[in-house]
Order: C-alpha cells, then sequence, then structure tokens
C-alpha cells in the first residue's frame, strides 16, 4: 500500500509542477511548439514504420561506435596510469646505495 501511495505521490506532484510552470507565456509557447512538432514527427513515422526502424538502427549503430571508442580511451587511460604507479612504485623500492652502485 505504502508503493501506491508513493507512485501516486510522485504522479500528483510532477502534474502540479508542471501544471504550475505553464503560468508563464514563454514556457506555454515553447511547449506548444514543441508538442506540435512531436506530433509531426509521430504522425509521419506511423506513416513511414521502415524509416522508422532504420533511424532507430543507424542511432544504435552510432551510440555503439561512440561507446567503443570512449571505452578504449578509458582502458588506455587507466594502462598509462598504472604505468605510472608502476614507475613511481619502482623508483621508491631503489635504495640510494643501489642508485650509486649503479653508477
Amino acid at each position: 500500500m505504502q508503493n501506491n501511495k508513493l507512485v501516486f505521490g510522485i504522479i500528483i506532484g510532477a502534474l502540479i509542477g508542471g501544471l504550475s510552470t505553464l503560468f508563464d507565456q514563454e514556457t506555454r509557447s515553447r511547449t506548444k511548439v514543441q508538442y506540435l512538432s512531436a506530433k509531426r514527427k509521430t504522425n509521419y513515422y506511423m506513416k513511414h514504420p521502415s524509416e522508422a526502424v532504420q533511424n532507430a538502427r543507424v542511432a544504435c549503430n552510432q551510440f555503439n561506435e561512440t561507446f567503443n571508442t570512449s571505452a578504449d580511451n578509458a582502458i588506455n587511460a587507466l594502462e598509462q596510469v598504472e604505468q605510472t604507479i608502476d614507475k613511481v612504485t619502482n623508483r621508491k623500492d631503489v635504495s640510494p646505495q643501489k642508485i650509486e652502485s649503479i653508477k
């Protein structure tokens, strides 16, 4: 029962918040423009479903490429950090006497 009250409260709060923002003229006009744009796009894709699927496929492929590139960059950065840490820790392990004997 508590979950229902929580969800109900969230929905009511969102509705009240959304309606209160519509007191502003600029917000109302922008909302109207966005609604009409979404309606137009929805009608277009309802009439051309194959294009909607194609666009979704292209968007997924772009996301995958971007994600893979970002993951590769993150892995490279982590490897560089690891190498730097290894260099720093190896230098600390070498005592001053060993450095003199190497020279």
